[in-house]
C-alpha cells in the first residue's frame, strides 16, 4: 500500500472517530456530560459548562450528607446546607479534568463537555490544599504582626471550606499535634486576632482624627479598617506601623466612633478567581468581634508607652546622627509642614532643587496630603547629604476601594541644604530585614534600603524617568499569571475540535525594558493612585559582581482600580549607590508548584 493511500485511510478512519466516542460517552454511566448550542463556539461552550455543572451539583449533592455545612450566627457555627449552591463556584476557572469537543462548528455551534465521575473528587482535594495554604499564610502573617494578611487569609480559607462536600470533617493539626475542626478553629483564631487589636485616638484636630492601633501590645505592622460616620461606612483605610487616620463627617456629634476591622477583602478577591467566585456565591460569615467602638476626645491621649520609632532610627542613630546644624534642617521641615497645612506650597519652592520640587509637587497631588506627626523627626548623614526621617503623613483619595494610606515621608538634603529627593519609608518590618544584616557594611545596608524606598515611591508618584533610569537596558523582566492550562486542539477536517483542560498552570511572560515601561505608563494613566508596600524581605549578597544583591520581597500592590499581593524578586547592582541598576525583575502572584519563588539560582 502506498504512502498516499495510507494517509487517506488514516484521515477517513478519523472522520467518524469523535462522533462514536461522544455517543459512547452519553451512554456510559462513568461520565457526566453537558451540551450547549449557540451562534458561536464560546456561547455554546458556556452553556455546555453550565449544563455540566448543574449535573455535577445533582450528582455530588445526592451522594453527600448535605446537613454537614456551615453557617454562622453570632460567631458560632451551626450546620446547614450551602453546598448545593456553592457547587456553582467550580466554574470554568477552577473546574479541572473536563474535556470539551465541538460537535458542530459555527455559526450553529454544538459543544459538549464531560468529566469522569471518579475525577470529581480531585476538584475538592485541590480546594482543600488551597485552604491549607491560606491557613499557613495566615499563621505566618500573625507572627509578623500583619493583622490584615492574617484576617484575610483566615477568612478566605473559611469561605472556601463552605464549598467542600463535608466541611465539618476537615481537621487542622496544630504545632503540638492537637486536632481541631478547622472551621471552628479558624473562627477562634480570627477572634483571637480581633481581641489583640487595640485602637485609641491619639489626637483630634477638627474633623481629622489620628488613631494608634496595637497588636499584642506592639504597633500593628499593617491593618485595614472602615468606620461609620453616622450616615454610611467609609472605604477601606490602611494603617501602617500602628498609625491610622479617619475623617469625620462635617458636624459629627458623638463621643465615640464605630470601627470595623476589615477581614473580607471582597475588592481584592479578583486576583483569585476561585476565591472571588466563592465570596460572590456563598453567604458570608459575619464576625461580631470585628466591630469596636473608639472613644473620641479633643484632648491628646498618651495611648502607648512603647516607642514608635522605627528600626531605621535605631540602627542609623549611632555615629551617623547629625548633631551640628540640626536646628537649621528642622526649621526647613517645619516650614514645609506649615505650607502643607495651609496649602501654600509655592511659599517653600525655594527650599528644593529642581528634582526635589518636581517630586514635592507630585507628592502633594498624591491624594489629599496631611501631616499627622512630626514629633519623631531625626536627621542622619548619608554620603555627605542629610536624610530626614520620622515625618508621618496621610494621603486620601476620592476613588477606589481604599480611601487613605499612612506613609513615613523621607526628605533628602543635598550639600547646599536643598531638598533633592523625597521617598516613602519602607515600614518597620522591611527595615528590620535589611538593617539588621550585621554582616554587611552599614553603607551597603543603607544603600539597599534607600534603593527600595526610592523604587516604591517612584511607582506611587508615577516617576517614569526614575523607573527608566534604574532598569538596566538588558534587564530580564518576567511577570507571572495564573491561568487554565492551554487547550490542545485536534482538528478533523474542521468537523470537530477536541480540547483537554487540565490543572491551572502559571504562565510566565518575559518583557523587554521598552515593553515593560510602555505597559507601566498605561497603568499609571488609568489609575488615580498606585501604592506599594513591602514586607518579609530576604536579601542576599551574591558572590560575584561586587555589590550585587538579590532581594526576594512580599509586595502589596494597590491602585484605584485593582489590588493584589505577590512576590517580587530583584537583582540589583549597587556598586554605585547613587545609580543602582536592576538586572533582573520578576513578579509572581503565588509560588510556582515546581520551583517556588524566583531567586538568584535561576539567572
Amino acid at each position: 500500500m502506498s504512502k498516499a493511500i495510507l494517509i487517506l485511510f488514516f484521515i477517513l478512519s478519523n472522520l467518524d472517530a469523535f462522533p462514536q466516542t461522544w455517543e459512547s460517552i452519553k451512554k456510559d454511566s462513568q461520565y457526566l456530560y453537558g451540551e450547549g448550542w449557540g451562534a458561536s463556539v464560546a456561547e455554546a461552550d458556556k452553556q455546555a459548562l453550565e449544563n455540566l455543572i448543574s449535573k455535577i451539583k445533582v450528582h455530588v449533592t445526592s451522594e453527600s450528607n448535605t446537613s454537614n455545612h456551615l453557617s454562622n450566627h453570632n460567631g458560632t457555627i451551626d450546620e446547614t446546607s450551602q453546598f448545593s449552591q456553592s457547587v456553582n463556584t467550580y466554574a470554568q476557572a477552577t473546574l479541572i479534568n473536563t474535556e470539551m469537543a465541538i460537535v458542530k462548528n459555527e455559526p450553529d455551534a454544538h459543544v459538549v463537555r464531560w468529566i469522569k465521575k471518579a475525577e470529581i473528587s480531585k476538584i475538592f482535594e485541590l480546594r482543600k490544599q488551597k485552604i491549607n495554604d491560606f491557613v499557613e499564610s495566615a499563621i505566618c502573617a500573625e507572627e509578623k504582626g500583619k493583622a490584615d494578611d492574617a484576617l484575610r487569609n483566615y477568612y478566605w480559607a473559611l469561605m472556601l471550606l463552605q464549598s467542600l462536600q463535608t466541611p465539618s470533617e476537615v481537621v487542622y493539626t496544630d504545632a503540638v499535634g492537637r486536632k481541631h475542626v478547622m472551621a471552628r478553629w479558624i473562627i477562634d483564631q480570627m477572634n483571637d486576632v480581633f481581641s489583640e487589636l487595640k485602637t485609641v485616638v491619639k489626637k483630634k484636630n477638627g474633623d481629622d482624627v489620628e488613631l494608634i492601633t496595637t497588636y499584642k501590645g506592639k504597633p500593628v505592622n499593617s491593618l485595614d479598617y472602615t468606620f461609620f460616620d453616622g450616615r454610611s461606612w467609609s472605604n477601606i483605610i490602611s494603617a501602617k506601623d500602628g498609625r491610622g487616620v479617619l475623617e469625620l463627617a462635617s458636624g459629627f456629634i458623638g463621643s465615640q466612633i464605630q470601627l470595623k476591622y476589615e477581614y473580607e477583602y471582597l475588592g481584592e478577591s479578583r486576583i483569585d478567581k476561585e476565591v472571588e467566585s466563592v465570596l460572590n456565591m456563598v453567604k458570608g460569615i459575619p464576625m461580631a468581634a470585628s466591630y469596636v467602638n473608639v472613644a473620641i476626645d479633643d484632648k491628646p491621649i498618651d495611648v502607648v508607652k512603647q516607642s514608635f520609632s522605627s528600626t531605621a532610627s535605631a540602627v542609623l542613630a549611632s555615629p551617623k546622627q547629625v548633631v551640628q546644624g540640626n536646628k537649621e534642617y528642622m526649621a526647613i521641615i517645619e516650614k514645609i509642614v506649615k505650607a502643607i497645612g495651609q496649602k501654600d506650597y509655592l511659599s517653600v519652592k525655594n527650599l528644593f532643587d529642581n528634582t526635589g520640587w518636581d517630586m514635592f509637587a507630585k507628592l502633594i497631588q498624591y491624594g489629599r496630603a496631611k501631616v499627622l506627626d512630626s514629633s519623631g523627626i531625626r536627621f542622619y548623614e548619608d554620603n555627605g547629604n542629610v536624610m530626614e526621617r520620622g515625618l508621618h503623613m496621610s494621603f486620601s483619595f476620592a476613588n477606589g476601594v481604599r480611601k487613605s494610606f499612612v506613609e513615613d515621608v523621607v526628605f533628602l538634603f543635598d550639600r547646599n541644604k536643598k531638598i533633592c529627593n523625597i521617598a516613602f519609608g519602607l515600614g518597620d518590618t522591611a527595615e528590620d530585614d535589611i538593617l539588621n544584616k550585621g554582616v554587611w557594611s552599614e553603607s551597603a545596608r543603607i544603600a539597599i534600603m534607600t534603593f527600595l524606598e526610592n523604587y516604591k515611591t517612584a511607582y506611587a508618584l508615577k516617576r517614569m524617568d526614575y523607573i527608566e533610569s534604574v532598569f538596566d537596558d538588558d534587564a530580564v523582566i518576567i511577570t507571572a499569571t495564573v491561568a487554565n492550562k492551554a487547550s490542545q486542539t485536534i482538528n478533523n477536517e474542521n468537523r470537530s475540535k477536541i480540547s483537554s483542560v487540565g490543572n491551572k498552570i502559571i504562565k510566565y511572560n518575559r518583557q523587554t525594558k521598552a515593553q515593560y515601561l510602555k505597559n507601566l505608563a498605561r497603568c499609571f494613566a488609568r489609575n488615580e493612585f498606585v501604592n506599594i508596600r513591602f514586607s518579609n524581605n530576604d536579601v542576599m549578597k551574591l558572590g560575584k559582581g561586587g555589590e550585587l544583591y538579590a532581594i526576594q520581597i512580599s509586595q502589596d500592590y494597590y491602585s484605584s482600580s485593582y489590588g493584589d499581593k505577590g512576590y517580587l524578586f530583584l537583582m540589583v547592582d549597587i556598586n554605585n549607590p547613587q545609580k543602582p541598576l536592576i538586572k533582573v525583575r520578576t513578579w509572581q502572584s503565588e509560588k510556582d508548584p515546581n520551583f517556588g519563588l524566583y531567586g538568584p539560582g535561576h539567572f
